[in-house]
């Protein structure tokens, strides 16, 4: 018997789907808000039934939080109105299924019968996967966004398929690349890297295949070339929409016989390299563009990892912030920095267009400054940070001083507090976005660096139209 969890404000529609669950042999519980919802999940349930329009929420945007609990039920999202690109959201954030209520009483018990088949087998089959401290590799975070990501990154790493990561620049494309080999059982072989943006066309093949001596005016002696180096470890291929059209073809050989032949000679030599690939450019864009051919597209992307922005995982600052202090500071063998409320208000609040990268660079560039002080302040930023926020925490009507963030009976909690700062600047932005881009999404998720999954999502939470 499993445990079934109803979260829908249509009581009807509850009791009737209580009745399917019981007729199965099921012991089905049926809440009508999410907070219900999240109080009962505390509880152990196999499937939850999640409705997308809820008194207190959607749906939608909590799939992640119910996952999360200790025993990781199914979502299976079933909704009034069929939409697309909530469908697309659902699975993105790992739903079991999304199912319109209009859908028959057979649709409905064989998704939940699949779900509860998927799931005894999860737990009762194979073996879980070996929880990775990503610390060890750089990538730090708790949010919903990243460990999506991180369990991408742990599901390619038993495996020898192709991997592409996808992202802005700054986002952090390395080093999840460098996860995917560390985890892996190649890890003990080579770890090859490849800037494509980095080499001129009329090299990149010889550092690829590498050349026999003789086989052009400067090659004195044989060279042994990247994919060669690779042989049982990971070919990691940066900038791979830089890559020229010309050599596109010649790689896709290589990619699907691990054969290659260096510049010259006669003969073919194989190589059992894993290929990881990384670009912030939209190959499908490039695809449609004849830029970049579409076969290298489906062969190099068999997992695909899109990397979120720090606007997507604000919530990981303080935790970024802590740890790279701590690391430069040791780097430069100063004293241990403490932060002052104001200082993480003001990074927290500042839109990255740089990504992790440009947080850190920053905090280099502080530490810098601060050298011989314990507390940092945001006078110690750098000021066009200071300015930015400064408008932009005017514009919105909040202010970050002192008096505002000391301590009161009358503040709300920290998180709620967060929450309503966030809510408030995210609902600014988009709607300054879809101004921008004239409620062209192309171009919107182009500046924003999100998916145009993610950039409905949003509109549709903050009630922002797609058009004018």
């Amino acid at each position: 018997m499993a445990k079934i969890l109803i979260i829908d404000d249509d009581q009807l529609f509850c009791k009737s789907l209580s009745l399917v669950a019981q007729q199965k042999g099921h012991q089905a519980t049926s809440v009508h808000t999410l907070s219900d919802g999240f109080a009962h999940c505390k509880q152990q349930f196999d499937v939850v039934f999640l409705d997308v329009n809820l008194p207190d929420g959607s749906g939608l945007d909590c799939i992640q939080h119910l996952s999360d609990y200790a025993t990781s039920p199914e979502i299976i999202i079933i909704t009034g109105h069929g939409d697309p690109e909530g469908a697309e959201l659902a699975i993105k954030c790992g739903a079991w299924d999304y199912i319109e209520k209009g859908a028959s009483v057979k649709e409905i018990t064989l998704s939940l019968q699949r779900a509860l088949q998927y799931r005894e087998q999860k737990l009762a089959g194979l073996p879980p996967v070996t929880e990775v401290d990503f610390r060890h590799e750089g990538i730090i975070g708790n949010s919903s966004r990243l460990k999506e990501c991180l369990a991408l990154v742990t599901q390619a790493a038993l495996t020898d398929a192709s991997v592409l990561i996808t992202g802005a620049t700054g986002t952090g494309k390395e080093l999840f690349a460098r996860a995917v080999h560390h985890i892996s059982p190649r890890s003990v072989r080579r770890y090859v890297v490849v800037d494509c943006a980095a080499m001129p066309d009329s090299l990149i093949e010889g550092i690829l295949f590498g050349h026999e001596k003789g086989s052009f005016t400067s090659a004195d002696q044989n060279r042994e070339g990247l994919v060669c180096q690779a042989d049982g470890g990971t070919l990691f291929l940066d900038e791979i929409g830089e890559m020229p059209l010309s050599l596109q073809k010649v790689f896709l050989r290589v990619l699907q016989e691990h054969r290659f032949r260096p510049i010259g000679s006669v003969r073919e030599q194989a190589s059992n390299f894993r290929l990881v690939a990384a670009t912030n450019c939209n190959l499908q864009q490039m695809v449609q563009k004849g830029t970049f051919r579409a076969d290298l597209l489906f062969r190099i992307s068999t997992f695909m990892i899109e990397l979120p922005g720090m606007r997507e995982r604000h919530e990981d600052i303080p935790l970024l912030v802590r740890h790279h202090a701590d690391r430069i500071c040791a780097r430069y063998e100063v004293a241990h920095k403490d932060f002052s409320p104001e200082f993480l208000y003001m990074l927290e609040m500042y839109s990255w267009p740089g990504n992790v990268r440009e947080l850190v660079n920053t905090l280099e560039r502080t530490i810098a400054v601060a050298r011989n002080e314990r507390v940092l302040f945001p006078k110690h930023l750098p000021i066009q940070i200071r300015i930015e926020v400064t408008r932009q925490t005017i514009q919105s009507g909040e202010t970050a001083t002192a008096d505002k963030l000391a301590p009161s009976h009358e503040l709300p909690q920290l998180q709620e507090y967060r929450d309503t700062i966030y809510h408030t600047a995210e609902k600014k932005y988009l709607n300054e976005l879809m101004e921008l881009t004239d409620y062209t999404v192309t171009e919107a998720c182009r500046i924003s660096g999100i998916s145009s999954s993610r950039l409905y999502a949003l509109l549709k939470k903050q009630d922002i139209p797609l058009q004018r």
